[in-house]
């Protein structure tokens, strides 16, 4: 009982940073949506796994895509008689040269909090401006009243905001702590009576979260899973898979199935769970406590999770300044578009989760790129043996930016080891899979809706030009230059400028900063 009480009150500090925030102002943003919207000459990069084809045609009516039409060859004059039609009140976009992908889906996406001091229209904009058109809230840290209400105004295009996915976090909002299963079963039950999307769970006694994801699973949600270390000892990501859990987050909960000469970590014996550099210190140190890569544990384990159907989304950026902090401290877009509140978050502090750099140094940095060797290895094996993988990035902690985040994630799968199309199944069709949404996003196909990325660079050859700062190149004239960012992003059909989204958000951060004269120092430096 102790434990749980303990393990609740982290869960509690933790979703304390995301106490409730600016609501998201009236949409302001976005042309359309149009009786009929023709997408003309794009190259598709679909997210089915298919090679780019084109130039194509995308036809779209009261949201819903249409028609996609081969309208020609790379190089060669497009016969306009071969094109679809236009129809009186339609809207034509001219998409020659540019390559479009699905609607990009963050399948970890907290919408901001109150100690990050980050307002809903931030956030929003800076997801919307990388393409991302779907989220899954993990832990409805804003409430869940404010998250749904948020996600009607969303599917209403009320606000300028990717469509929302909230998943509570198990416990929330209950007058006592949750100590039997029919306690859980009936959480539970009112969870999903509240209009839920599903749950995030921590962590509990096994006989509850057995009790919990089978109720969870018998009424038709789905669940997500950060499995803390104060239950993993007797409840790790198989158990959780067994019992009905969907999809597991980060890989705590997966070494430790993978433990065969131990039951728990080897915590050095001064180890504090308070103390935020014991914490992720001590995680830096799992993989190589695990079973060997190709062992027979390693394939025991991959097998049982793959015939369950189970999805791990790995959010490998957010770990990212573990192994180097000082690129992810100084990735270029924080003096621009890192609002102040959140820059002072990110500090080292005894408080914040997340700001664990107390005396970070060499030693943990070099732990964190052996545990990152090993953990990509799983998954990428994981995926080439046919399990899903998704995209996820849980900004807002350990200086990762909303939107510029989710990009790195993408370019972490392919440090993994996954081709670039592979990658792109991860960011839409597998995400959508993995929230039951397959038959309305994740591919673009005749009957789905009109979720789309459009970028004037090819993607596949090089996913930096999905910044919002671009890509580096350098012309035939010698002189450097910037390319890329995502051009326009469209959602349920309405055509939104991504760099005019970015915009708002530089001048967001700029008016901030000028009401104190804030400037973005580095750690100690004065």
């Amino acid at each position: 009982m102790r434990q749980l009480l303990l393990l609740l009150g982290i869960v509690l500090i933790q979703i304390s940073a995301w106490a409730q925030i600016e609501s998201a102002p009236e949409r302001a943003e976005g042309e359309g949506p149009w009786s009929q919207l023709i997408i003309r000459g794009v190259t598709l990069i679909n997210g089915n796994g298919a090679p780019p084809t084109g130039p194509v045609d995308i036809v779209v009516e009261e949201n819903k895509i249409t028609q996609i039409k081969t309208v020609g060859y790379p190089g060669v004059d497009i016969d306009e008689s071969n094109r679809p039609q236009l129809k009186s009140g339609g809207k034509e976009l001219d998409a020659s040269g540019m390559y479009l992908m699905p609607g990009f889906i963050d399948m970890h996406g907290h919408i901001g909090g109150e100690a990050q001091g980050t307002p809903a229209e931030y956030v929003f904009k800076l997801w919307m401006a990388h393409g991302i058109t779907t989220i899954r809230d993990p832990s409805a840290g804003n409430g869940l009243g404010w998250v749904l209400e948020h996600k009607k105004k969303s599917a209403n295009n009320d606000i300028t905001a990717p469509r929302i996915m909230a998943y509570t976090a198990f416990g929330q909002g209950s007058e006592k702590d949750i100590s039997s299963p029919k306690m859980a079963e009936k959480w539970v039950q009112d969870n999903a009576k509240k209009g839920a999307d599903g749950i995030k769970f921590f962590g509990a006694r096994p006989e509850i979260m057995q009790a919990a994801l089978e109720e969870n699973k018998r009424l038709g949600l789905r669940s997500a899973m950060h499995h803390a270390q104060l239950d993993v000892a007797r409840w790790n990501v198989v158990n959780s898979a067994k019992a009905g859990l969907t999809s597991m987050e980060h890989w705590y909960g997966l070494p430790e199935a993978l433990f065969t000469d131990r039951t728990v970590q080897h915590y050095k014996l001064d180890y504090n769970y308070n103390n935020e550099q014991d914490r992720f210190a001590g995680a830096g140190e799992l993989w190589e406590q695990a079973a060997e890569p190709n062992s027979d544990r390693w394939n025991e384990v991959m097998n049982e999770l793959i015939e369950l159907d189970f999805t791990i989304d790995p959010t490998f950026n957010i770990y990212e300044a573990n192994r180097d902090l000082m690129r992810t401290r100084r990735a270029e877009w924080h003096e621009e578009y890192t609002l102040p509140s959140l820059w002072e978050f990110y500090q080292p502090s005894k408080i914040s989760h997340g700001s664990h750099w107390h005396y970070w140094g060499t030693e943990e940095e070099t732990t964190w790129r052996k545990n990152y060797d090993l953990w990509m290895t799983f998954v990428n094996e994981y995926k080439n043996r046919g399990g899903r993988v998704t995209a996820g990035s849980d900004s807002g902690f350990i200086f990762q930016l909303y939107g510029f985040a989710y990009i790195r994630e993408l370019e972490l799968l392919r440090e993994a080891g996954f081709h670039p199309l592979e990658i792109m199944m991860s960011a839409t069709l597998n995400g959508a899979e993995a929230l039951g949404m397959e038959d309305k996003i994740g591919t673009v196909e005749v009957g789905k809706l009109a979720d789309f990325v459009i970028v004037e660079e090819n993607p596949l050859e090089n996913l930096k030009v999905l910044y919002g700062t671009g890509a580096i190149k350098l012309t035939e004239e010698n002189e450097v230059t910037r390319v890329g960012g995502v051009k326009y992003t469209i959602k349920d059909g309405i055509i939104y400028d991504a760099k005019q989204l970015l915009e708002d958000v530089k001048q967001m951060v700029k008016d901030d900063k000028a009401k104190s004269g804030y400037e973005i120092k580095q750690p100690g430096m004065k």
